[in-house]
């Protein structure tokens, strides 16, 4: 199951905060800021969805996230490859590397990342 954009927004500040009150919430996002209802209802959709649950303080409802984000972005990521580039990781890094203006800096890290996993798959 995806997440809508909105979602997505509110997902994020979940993430960083770990836990937070609808005040929380409400606060990290930028001017002009949604109303109570709107994050209530992107709230209420999330936890239909498993991806937010919350507990009760008297009226209070303070939410977390059920899932990591390394997690989410990961099957987004996976799906991408999949949907787009015929199941192949290497035609998604060819275009990555190519339609991006990555630094030589970056590119350098890149290579670094893929040497040390290609050392952990041959031990």
């Amino acid at each position: 199951m995806q997440l809508s954009k909105s979602e997505e927004q509110v997902m994020q500040y979940l993430w960083k905060r770990k836990k937070a009150f609808m005040k929380d919430i409400l606060e990290d996002f930028p001017e002009p800021k949604p109303a109570n209802t709107t994050v209530a209802t992107l709230l209420k959709r999330m936890i239909d969805k498993k991806f937010v649950d919350y507990k009760l303080y008297g009226k209070s409802r303070e939410y977390y996230p059920l899932v990591k984000k390394s997690d989410y972005f990961s099957k987004h990521v996976n799906g991408l490859i999949k949907n787009f580039f015929n199941n192949s990781a290497t035609q998604f890094a060819s275009f990555f590397t190519e339609e991006t203006d990555l630094s030589l800096n970056e590119l350098e890290e890149l290579k670094k990342i893929i040497d040390s996993k290609i050392k952990k798959q041959q031990k």
